[in-house]
């Protein structure tokens, strides 16, 4: 029994990674309720988790997962309406839960749900969140995480967006080009953050994050060709596949962390680095250039290594201030620090650096001290820099990482 509760929940973890946003999305998209769809499909996995045991894993996991969602959510209406309006809404929905459902009839409502998570009725700094949860599964505390807000702050305002969307009753579609104006900007926003949280895991051990980089370049696939005329949806999927060619030279043979200036070039996917150029030439023909084109070009000038042998940092560093003046991230402006340290030296790397150390988002932010921290060592300031590795060690969650910057605080102190 204990193996074949095993198996059932190896599956159910499975069919959550795979399929939890489609699921939620084609619930959604009938109801306008993202939470009560959350909820109905939680219920389901829990019934999942009770009965394959006993029963065995089904044929098509999806299709019976969206059965006994598509029930508890008749339920839970069934509870809530009384009103003969709401009898007559009820008998729709009655009706269409009884439908014969396969995998095959299954649609990939997806993208729909993301632009309509992104509905200008919903406060501009929650659209992405909204997406990251309701799409892919994300919970609270890790996407205020990745936003720099607090996990209470950053709840309170996916609840607020939720009840939004079912109050307003919005369409569930991908909106016209001349509609898409701040949709399409959330949209892109919430496929970088996935890949990026994938990215962090790059051995694909944690079962919560394996998959979202792969995830994040598929969805990036699928807003470019149904947008290809959108020069930042092109310049997202160039900036991913750039990163994403790199992933073989991240860690060492013994799986220690390697960082970009000292990867060995030959390790990089080039069939992937030769479609991110392609993609990104295409993009600066159409006029406009953006955030995601400018993060692009970066790793595109990083990229250049394997023909040239060397990083052109003064190139990277105009690319940071052509990106800072449209994008006033913190995350941008440490890594424009870095660019400027390697180009003009670690005093005016620090002094640009320095200019962000009252901006109290960075205090729990693990890249703004190892680069302080880097810098300081630089200088010969050791304590400084041994305080700033403590507080980056401290923050960093990826193993192979935190014994780099050990490996630095070391050397440093010896």
């Amino acid at each position: 029994m204990e193996n074949g509760s095993a198996i059932a929940r190896a599956a159910a973890e499975v069919a959550a990674r795979q399929s939890y946003g489609k699921l939620v999305a084609w619930l959604a998209a009938r109801t306008r309720d993202v939470a009560g769809a959350e909820d109905a499909l939680a219920d389901a996995f829990a019934a999942a988790l009770e009965r394959w045991p006993q029963t065995g894993v089904p044929k098509k996991p999806e299709a019976w997962l969206l059965a006994v969602a598509r029930r508890r959510r008749v339920d839970a209406v069934r509870r809530r309406l009384t009103s003969e309006a709401g009898r007559e809404h009820l008998k729709l929905i009655a009706e269409e839960a009884e439908a014969h459902m396969t995998d095959e009839d299954l649609p990939d409502e997806r993208l729909r749900l993301m632009f309509a998570c992104a509905h200008p009725a919903i406060e501009s700094n929650v659209r992405s969140p909204l997406i990251l949860q309701t799409v892919l599964g994300f919970d609270a505390a890790t996407i205020a995480s990745a936003f720099l807000v607090s996990p209470a702050t950053m709840g309170q305002r996916l609840v607020r967006a939720k009840t939004r969307i079912r109050e307003t009753g919005s369409r569930f579609r991908v909106p016209e080009r001349g509609e898409l104006g701040e949709r399409l900007d959330a949209v892109l926003e919430a496929i970088y953050a996935a890949f990026a949280e994938g990215w962090s895991d790059p051995a694909g051990t944690e079962t919560q994050r394996r998959n979202l980089a792969a995830e994040g370049i598929w969805l990036g696939r699928l807003v470019a060709s149904l947008m290809p005329e959108e020069s930042e949806a092109l310049g997202l999927l160039s900036l991913m596949l750039f990163a994403d060619a790199r992933r073989a030279a991240r860690r060492d043979a013994a799986g220690d962390y390697v960082p970009l200036a000292e990867q060995d070039h030959t390790l990089w996917d080039g069939a992937l680095v030769d479609e991110a150029e392609s993609l990104l030439g295409r993009a600066a023909t159409m006029g406009v250039i953006g955030r995601y084109q400018l993060e692009a070009a970066v790793q595109s000038a990083h990229a250049t290594r394997r023909l040239t042998g060397r990083t052109n940092w003064v190139a990277i560093r105009e690319l940071y201030d052509a990106l800072l003046s449209i994008a006033g991230s913190p995350v941008v402006a440490i890594n424009r620090a870095v660019a400027i340290a390697e180009a003009e030296g670690a005093v005016a790397g620090l002094a640009a650096l320095y200019v962000l150390g009252d901006d109290k988002r960075l205090d729990d932010y693990q890249p703004y001290w190892a680069a302080r921290a880097g810098l300081l060592a630089r200088l010969g300031q050791v304590p400084q820099a041994s305080e700033a590795y403590d507080r980056a060690i401290g923050l960093e969650r990826d193993p192979a990482v935190r014994r780099f910057l050990q490996g630095k605080r070391a050397t440093l102190r010896n």
